[in-house]
């Protein structure tokens, strides 16, 4: 994640909007996008301050700890679905996280013969 600009910038962008100065001609001066000084006008506007919010941080993995689980899980029964592995983890993670621990753990989930019925009969082929 990149560094929010420091308030020197901020400062002299907005001691320039007040000298009448328009978005366009701020961001072209201060090598900026028009659209950062648009937000930097607004949030003095609505709150007062031009100091940047702070950066939110990643949030911990959903299934920490349980990847050996989750291995076993898939050793045991390959064609289990990603919301049937959900239940035996007793987990509230959405499947796309289960898919994403799958991928991460390089495992893949095999579908089996009876399965393959669902599909059109020229692409078994």
């Amino acid at each position: 994640m990149a560094a929010a600009y420091s308030m020197d910038l901020r400062d002299r962008v907005v001691k320039d909007a007040d000298a009448g100065l328009s978005s366009k001609e701020l961001a072209a001066r201060y090598h900026v996008s028009r659209a950062w000084v648009d937000a930097l006008k607004q949030r003095r506007r609505e709150t007062g301050s031009i100091t940047p919010r702070k950066q939110t941080k990643f949030r911990h993995r959903m299934l920490a700890g349980q990847e050996d689980q989750l291995r076993a899980l898939v050793t045991a029964q390959p064609d289990a679905t990603l919301a049937e592995l959900r239940d035996r983890l007793r987990t509230s993670a959405a499947l796309a996280t289960i898919w994403r621990e799958l991928n991460q753990l390089d495992l893949t989930v095999k579908k089996n013969t009876p399965r393959r019925r669902t599909t059109a009969a020229r692409r078994r082929r």
